[in-house]
């Protein structure tokens, strides 16, 4: 196994004439083949880099790149519109759809004293692995998986093998998978490249697709002061130790140490990329350890109109709400219609503040009566707009006519944020 290519730093400046020749350089190497399959992720990640990789492949192998799937997980089928705007120049006829529910294989299962030992005892039934049979059945001589490596919620650092046993995973797989994040504890897990998740997932990897023609092309994106996007690093290989650069330069990168914990902190959500609670609670997830005992979450979500992403689980978030671990819990014991769908027990306690800071979602799409019955508080959005102008604010402090002083977050999706003394403890 081997990491082809591996650059990048804090300050790197990675253009597209950059990304190109380097990827283009390992394609190279790989030479010759004749039935590629890229894995790119879908648009709740367009800023990753992920869609321009997916034209450069394209654009080297043409018609050998038969089929582009991207990695959907749970979310909605990506529209035409998106598809167009993220992978301009790839033909239509290219694109396949990953139904999590149905076309998907079981390729085997992480031993039930493996995933024990690794969960500390959280969680002790085998786990299984689950991809979607394109990958599995398709006859491919190399699979490409595109992704940004960034911190993440519920595996503590994002991508990688996460993108096939997740973003092309099957119902129960992601289900037992979300549930085990959100019951080790996520603050245990954000920032962290060797977690829990991670070891079942790379034992997955390790026992099961030996196989399969798997390249991973991994981008690490930053923010630059004046709130633009800068690619920081690319690393490209078929080993655990090409994603392990990538999360270290990631955690560098994306990962905001505080010296003082957030009184008042107001997050936005483009409204081209988050449509629900269940992306847009990115909100609340990596902003939690920054956030004061008693402090303040404002959410300016003028694109979320529902809950969920799949209308089962939209259901689910506006039966049970986000309440604290305890009451999730006590409601997967109770109710069988919450232990059949575990990562919608997990998404509300992810969530959740467990009460330990106020959340005023300001949704462009949902009534107060909604937002107030899942355990939020409401704020009208023209009015939050008004006060909290994303136009004039910026990234980091701001202080507004009056006094008041806010930290703001332009795309919760690109970092993590959090008090020394929490995130250290």
């Amino acid at each position: 196994m081997t990491t082809y290519h591996a650059q990048g730093d804090p300050t790197a400046e990675l253009t597209t004439d950059d990304l190109r020749a380097a990827l283009h350089s390992v394609l190279h190497q790989l030479e010759p083949r004749r039935r590629v399959l890229a894995l790119p992720p879908d648009f709740t990640r367009y800023h990753s880099r992920a869609g321009l990789l997916t034209c450069l492949v394209h654009e080297f192998y043409q018609q050998r790149l038969v089929d582009v799937m991207p990695a959907l997980g749970t979310h909605y089928p990506m529209t035409a519109q998106q598809l167009e705007r993220m992978f301009p120049g790839v033909p239509d006829g290219l694109f396949r759809e990953h139904r999590w529910r149905e076309d998907v294989r079981t390729i085997g299962h992480v031993p039930a004293e493996f995933v024990r030992s690794a969960t500390e005892g959280i969680w002790d039934r085998p786990w299984p692995a689950q991809l979607n049979k394109l990958l599995w059945e398709g006859g491919h001589d190399l699979i490409l998986s595109i992704g940004q490596v960034v911190p993440h919620e519920v595996i503590g650092m994002a991508n990688y093998n996460k993108n096939i046993f997740v973003g092309t995973g099957g119902e129960q797989g992601i289900n037992e998978s979300h549930f085990i994040g959100a019951a080790y504890g996520m603050e245990r897990m954000m920032g962290r490249a060797d977690t829990p998740l991670r070891r079942i997932l790379n034992y997955a990897q390790d026992q099961f697709c030996g196989h399969l023609p798997l390249l991973f092309v991994l981008t690490v994106v930053g923010v630059r002061p004046d709130g633009t996007l800068a690619t920081r690093g690319l690393f490209i290989g078929d080993d655990h130790d090409c994603f392990y650069q990538a999360s270290a330069l990631s955690l560098e990168v994306n990962f905001t140490q505080l010296d003082e914990p957030l009184s008042n902190v107001v997050v936005y959500l483009d409204p081209d990329e988050f449509h629900s609670t269940w992306l847009g609670n990115k909100s609340i997830y990596r902003t939690r350890m920054a956030i004061a005992d008693g402090g303040q979450l404002t959410v300016l979500a003028p694109g979320v109109k529902t809950f969920g992403e799949d209308p089962a689980i939209d259901r689910l978030i506006r039966q049970y709400g986000y309440r604290t671990t305890p009451q999730v819990l006590e409601f997967v014991e109770r109710h069988e219609d919450l232990r059949r769908n575990l990562s919608a027990a997990a998404h509300l306690i992810h969530g959740s503040s467990e009460n330990r800071f106020q959340v005023t979602y300001c949704p462009g799409g949902l009534t107060r009566a909604e937002v107030e019955g899942v355990g939020y508080e409401y704020g009208e959005l023209d009015a939050m707009l008004r006060r909290y102008d994303p136009g004039r604010l910026r990234d980091g402090w701001n202080e507004l006519p009056g006094g008041e002083r806010v930290y703001y977050i332009s795309n919760p999706a690109l970092g993590l944020w959090a008090w020394r003394g929490r995130f250290n403890q």
